[in-house]
Order: structure tokens, then sequence, then C-alpha cells
């Protein structure tokens, strides 16, 4: 956040544990991510495991609506500038879609 508050930008935060995003905005994150919607999950979360979601064959909609039941599992941060997300982690990831 402060990367990109020394740039001059003010991001709009998006609480997403209190608010978890639409089945139709989390397509869109991934889209912008360039992300498969494993790519995007929490391996490490209790609901991972219980909901068995290391499972192959569980398809990208299983995996989506998941995290929109269980908005944990999204990883965190994600930044989004125009039509371009990166994953907030390391901070510097940041920087490449603000260029």
């Amino acid at each position: 956040m402060e990367l990109l508050k020394e740039k001059g930008i003010n991001p709009d935060i998006v609480l997403y544990l209190e608010t978890p995003p639409s089945e139709k905005q989390l397509e869109s994150i991934l889209k912008k991510l360039n992300f498969k919607a494993r790519d995007l999950l929490r391996k490490g979360e209790a609901e991972f495991k219980e909901q068995n979601l290391s499972d192959q064959s569980k398809s990208e909609q299983d995996l989506i609506s998941a995290m929109i039941e269980f908005p944990k599992l999204i990883e965190r941060p994600i930044v989004i500038y125009g039509e371009r997300a990166v994953i907030g982690r390391p901070p510097e990831n940041v920087l490449e879609i603000i260029k």
C-alpha cells in the first residue's frame, strides 16, 4: 500500500472477508491475473483440506464456488490496476502493473 501511495495512487480497499466477491467478480479477477482458480487458492487454510480442494478432479467452477463460500481461501492481497492485477506479495509485485 505504501508503494502505491508513494506513486500518488490511492487504492480502493476491498475487505473481501467481509464482502466476498461474486462469481462474476472472481472470474474477472482471475482473468486479470491470468490465473486459473487453483493458482489463487491459499493451500494452507483448513478449508482447503476440509473441502478436499487438492483433488485434481475438482473443476474450475468447483474451485471458484469454494472461494466464494470460503473467501479465506483467496490469496491476498490482490492489486487491480486497470485491466491488470497482481498478487501483492512481495509488495514490489505491485510496481509491475503501474508502469
